[in-house]
This record gives C-alpha cells, structure tokens and sequence, in this order.
C-alpha cells in the first residue's frame, strides 16, 4: 500500500443496510482509498437487509488497534442499533475524534450511534428522516440537508443519498479532483433530490401474475451497486427476487472487491421461467455473455415478448452481440457506447424500448430499478420508494 494511501473502516452487522453498505465500499475503492469492511458480529458473513447476505474482509474484533483515516457507519435495522451497542466499536470512534480524524454516518446511524456517544453535541448533522427528532435529542442540530459536513464529522441520510455521501468523503480523504474523476465514472445525477425521470418509447405494459418473479444474475467482476441496487429497491417494492451466481459457488467477488452472496446457481433455475431478467454491468458482463445457459434464457425471453434489461457494459457485451438490442434505442456506459449499433439514446440515463430497460452506470442504478418498479407497479409505487429511499 502506497503510504498516501488513505484507509478506511466500514463496520456491518446482521441488519444492515446493503445499499449503502456497498455504493460506500465501491466508491471509496474507487477513489483509492484502502477500505476494510469488518463484522462487529462473531462471524464475517451477516444478513443484512432485504435478504441480502454480505461478506466481511475480517471481523472488528480481530483489529481494534488498527487505525484509520475514516470510520463510516451504515444504517439500516437493527445494524444501526447493533453498531451503537458495540463497545470495541464506540471506542474507536471515539478515539478517532478525540485524535482529529474523521467519522461519518448515514440513516440512521448519525442518531443512534455517533449521537447516543456524544459526538454531535453543538454539530449540524442530518439522517433518515423518522430519527431527525432522535438527532436532535443528541444536542446536534439537526438538518435536511442530503450530506452533512461539521468539522471532522459528514452525516448523510439514506440509501438514495449514498452515493452523494460517498463522493464528498472520497473529497474529504482525496482531494476535490479526485472526487469529479469518480464522480464522472459513476455518472452521479446532476439533479439529486429531484424527480426521476426516464425515456420510454414504444411503451408496453409489462404483466406479471400475482408476484413479479426477477431474475438478477451475478458474476465475477459485476458491478456490485449495480446488483445490489436492483435487489435492495426491487425487494422494497415485494416482487420476488432471485439473486443467481454464473459459476459454481454462491459467493462472488465484484469488480470493486466486494463480496456478494447468491440465492442459488444459476445451473438451478435455468429452466424456470421470469418475468423479468435483469443484468448489473461491471466486466462481470463478458462472463455473462459467455454464459450460454444465461443467453439461452435472454433468448427464450425476447422470444416470448418477456422483459429483459441491463445496465453499464451489459447493454454491450450481453445484448447487442447477441442480436437481443434489433429495433430497440438503448443506452449503455460511456465507455462501451460506441459499440452500439444505434447510438441515438447513448446520453440517456435510462431508456425503456417496448419490453427492454437498459441503463448506464452506478449513478444511475436508482433511477435504473425505480423505473422497473414504475413498469410493473405503476409510477405511484416507484415514488412511494422514492420517498423511502430519499432518491
């Protein structure tokens, strides 16, 4: 590790929040920073929310004289309230501040732990909206702002203002020009807070019976907001998600080192039918192209006018070169744009064509799944999920 490099910790526990667990994780590596992921539980694998399933690097036991440049709390229940009973864990922020290095929370962690160990006294700090009057019992003042910065402490206040929250403590630790270079990869939308929005053409209504039944694969190197976007938004919304791995174990490691957990294989539920197939991106992509079971099913899916969607470079390397983008405007990540055979919609952020959604980036994953939700639930469902999310 270059001795500029900067390190951070990012504590987990059963419970927590997943989406912003990772865009945190993902986007911190992104900006160079050496991130330690530690589980405060006896394990390093933990359920975190929605069913999803996380993987620590190590437990928070194993390093409680580390020390780092940054300690970031996810939120998330009861993660946020398993991190604030955890004493190893109190103390080491609290030695972080005392020693004039930075902390940062979101949702409901700025309340419940760095709140409930005194750190906010006479500090402006925000959090998910339903703990506001928590935080304001802590002696902080409390604030609406999306990312909260005082001195040597950056708050923030849900899933949907991760990536935000993530961009400015990439800033704090790396500089502001390190911070526009990710925030440039990750395409972060220029009008936060603001409605979502996207591009629908040949407009089709998408059916399901009773559940919708999604299929959301993932793969070495995928892009894991991307995945855990898709799964966490989709899961809010009730339909039935199944997470499935190409390959031969449950555990993958994404493309930013992150570690998911798979439902199942996907050798399990290649006969099954979807209503929905939907691929995160990241270089994970080429392994889906070259999964033949996967194209095989995308295949039968476009066949029988079922949807079917990706984002980043699977746009690319899945559909277009597999025939599955004929007739259809789409949109993909910049850097694999012009591979497109139609690049009318290429600056789109998402773009549906009659039963294909395609997407961008990381920065557009949100707006990416709400707008999933809007196709089979309706738009008033999607902002219900916009308002709990905090997009």
């Amino acid at each position: 590790m270059a001795p500029s490099t900067k390190t951070v910790l990012i504590p987990i526990a059963h419970g927590t929040e997943p989406l912003e667990a990772v865009a945190m994780i993902t986007t911190l590596r992104r900006g160079g920073a050496d991130v330690t992921v530690a589980s405060v539980e006896t394990q390093v694998g933990v359920d975190a929310c929605h069913g999803i399933k996380m993987v620590a690097d190590t437990l928070l036991s194993d390093i409680t004289d580390s020390i780092f440049d940054l300690i970031v709390l996810p939120g998330g229940l009861p993660g946020g309230e398993t991190l604030k009973n955890c004493k190893p864990l109190e103390n080491m922020v609290k030695k972080q501040d005392t020693d004039g290095r930075l902390n940062a929370a979101i949702c409901c962690a700025p309340a419940l732990a760095l709140g409930t160990w005194g750190l906010l006294q006479g500090k402006k700090a925000t959090g998910y909206p339903v703990f506001m009057e928590k935080l304001a019992s802590t002696c902080a003042t409390a604030v609406e702002s999306r990312v909260q910065i005082d001195g040597r402490i950056v708050t923030s206040r849900g899933p949907g203002t991760t990536i935000e929250f993530s961009i400015t403590l990439v800033e704090q630790l790396c500089g502001k020009e390190k911070a526009d270079e990710v925030s440039s990869i990750l395409l972060v939308r220029p009008n936060p807070g603001e409605e979502y929005t996207f591009t629908e053409l040949n407009k089709t209504e998408w059916l399901f019976e009773d559940t919708p039944q999604i299929l959301v694969p993932i793969a070495e190197d995928s892009e894991e907001t991307e995945a855990i976007a898709l799964v966490d938004i989709l899961r809010r919304a009730k339909a039935n998600v199944v997470i499935a791995a190409i390959g031969n174990s449950l555990e993958v490691v994404g493309s930013c080192e992150a570690k998911l957990v798979a439902d199942v294989l996907l050798d399990e539920v290649a006969e099954k039918s979807f209503d929905l197939i939907v691929l995160p991106g990241g270089n994970g992509a080429q392994r889906f192209a070259s999964c033949e079971k996967l194209v095989n099913m995308l295949n039968k899916q476009a066949e029988a006018n079922k949807p079917y969607g990706g984002i980043c470079k699977s746009p690319v390397y899945v559909f277009e070169h597999n025939g599955l983008l004929k007739g259809k405007k789409a949109t993909t990540h910049p850097r694999v744009s012009n591979e497109l055979s139609d690049q009318s919609h290429i600056d789109h952020r998402v773009v549906v064509d009659g039963n294909v959604i395609t997407s961008r980036a990381p920065g557009t994953a949100m707006e990416f799944s709400l707008a999933i939700v809007e196709k089979f639930y309706g738009r008033e469902k999607a902002l219900q999920l916009v308002k709990a999310t905090l997009v």
